[in-house]
């Protein structure tokens, strides 16, 4: 992988706006580039991707790049436009290691056991399980009971659920519904500031460096 600093034709035009983009203003000589770079390698490690440092280098490149083109990034903090960039990075190796594994194990290949699957599955479940500790103790507990199981033993669970809430079994079940329904939009309303979360959790280079 071709690092940021250069390129075939000698130092990459584009690396010193990316320096002057990372550091905000404030000349940290390189620091908050490097410190960028730790921390994207270790978002892509966390992910169990092999070269972990190439990956943070194409999505620094790919940046770098941009700003060449544009100029300028108008997305703040700096950090929050790395990590979406490197989400994008990380999806793409997915989808590249998905045709590989189709290429050597054709026979064996599942969409369900695919990398990419697995990783939306889990940031998926990741998701459920903050909203649900945004819920009051007692709705995620009626939730993830009322949900929780399957065939007879679901029916004897919301039974013996709705007895206990001294309740008819319709009215558990429009509770629950109607908690799902509150559930569900809280759940896209997260997914849609995954990427802004992750990078202001992952990160504190807007303050290191000052």
């Amino acid at each position: 992988m071709h690092n940021v600093l250069e390129s075939d034709a000698g130092p990459n035009p584009g690396f010193s706006r990316l320096l002057d983009w990372l550091d905000g203003g404030i000349d940290s000589c390189g620091e908050r580039y490097l410190e960028m770079r730790r921390r994207l390698t270790a978002y892509f490690d966390r992910r169990n991707c092999p070269f972990a440092d190439d990956l943070a280098d194409e999505t620094l490149d790919r940046i770098a790049r941009t700003l060449q083109r544009d100029g300028t990034i108008a997305v703040t903090p700096q950090a929050r436009y790395c990590y979406v960039v490197a989400r994008f990075v990380f999806l793409e190796h997915l989808r590249r290691r998905r045709v590989q594994l189709r290429l050597t194990e054709p026979q064996s290949a599942d969409d369900e056991s695919s990398l990419e699957y697995r990783a939306t599955r889990e940031e998926r479940l990741n998701v459920l399980d903050r909203c649900l500790q945004e819920l009051k103790p007692d709705q995620r507990a009626l939730i993830v009971e009322y949900y929780r199981d399957t065939g007879r033993k679901k029916i004897e669970g919301r039974r013996d659920l709705a007895k206990r809430l001294s309740i008819t079994a319709n009215a558990l079940g429009n509770r629950a519904s109607r908690l799902r329904a509150s559930l569900e939009a809280r759940m896209t309303q997260c997914r849609d500031l995954a990427i802004a979360r992750e990078g202001f959790t992952d990160t504190q280079i807007v303050t290191t460096a000052r």
